[in-house]
């Protein structure tokens, strides 16, 4: 069976993988974010995630095959992607946009065995309840935003701000399970694995 390496610095993503009982190794995979000029944000995550499997691959030394997942997620509203907030204002400024809406999640996974490279876009809208800016400062004091898309963790205290969600919940916290399961089955790599190792 082939080896899975995880080319995230997540911790988030790390836990969903094991999750499904898949065992793997993590490599860093640092590649330029900028978006393109007129790249849609489905392309844009798209790109992230092979982008991710590649560097990833590059870190690999192996003597037996193996496959490199990447992935990447992105915060969308209005067209626009909402990037990861770099002061407490810009955080308050994407709450108070994203306040009362509903906005789309994409997350986008790439597995990578050398030459060939399979992709997949989710999307998931995810709807929030009208957030006040003194909840906002707060959220932005607990320190849990800083390194999230969007400015918040669904999986976290943001998770209070979530008034409705379709589509898929851990795609959203930045794995979807669904896809990415199917996907390895494509490169032979099951999940469940570590259950048949009790």
């Amino acid at each position: 069976m082939k080896l899975l390496y995880l080319a995230s610095g997540s911790p988030r993503r790390r836990e969903l993988l094991t999750q499904i009982g898949v065992p793997f190794a993590a490599v860093s995979a640092d590649i330029d974010e900028t978006p393109l000029l007129e790249e849609s944000p489905a392309a844009y995550v798209e790109r992230l995630a092979c982008g991710k499997a590649r560097a990833g691959r590059e870190r690999v030394v192996s003597d037996v095959p193996f496959c490199v997942l990447g992935a990447d997620t992105a915060v969308v509203l209005d067209g626009k992607i909402l990037g990861k907030p770099v002061d407490q204002a810009e955080a308050c400024a994407m709450l108070m946009m994203l306040s009362g809406r509903e906005h789309q999640v994409l997350t986008a996974i790439a597995v990578l065995d050398g030459e060939h490279c399979e992709s997949r876009v989710v999307v998931s809208r995810v709807r929030f309840r009208n957030i006040s800016r003194d909840e906002a400062a707060a959220y932005w004091a607990s320190g849990e935003p800083k390194d999230k898309a969007g400015g918040y963790g669904i999986q976290g205290l943001g998770a209070v701000f979530v008034a409705g969600l379709e589509g898929s919940y851990s795609a959203v916290v930045g794995l979807p399970l669904c896809e990415t399961a199917e996907l390895l089955g494509h490169f032979g790599i099951p999940c469940w694995q570590t259950q048949h190792a009790h």
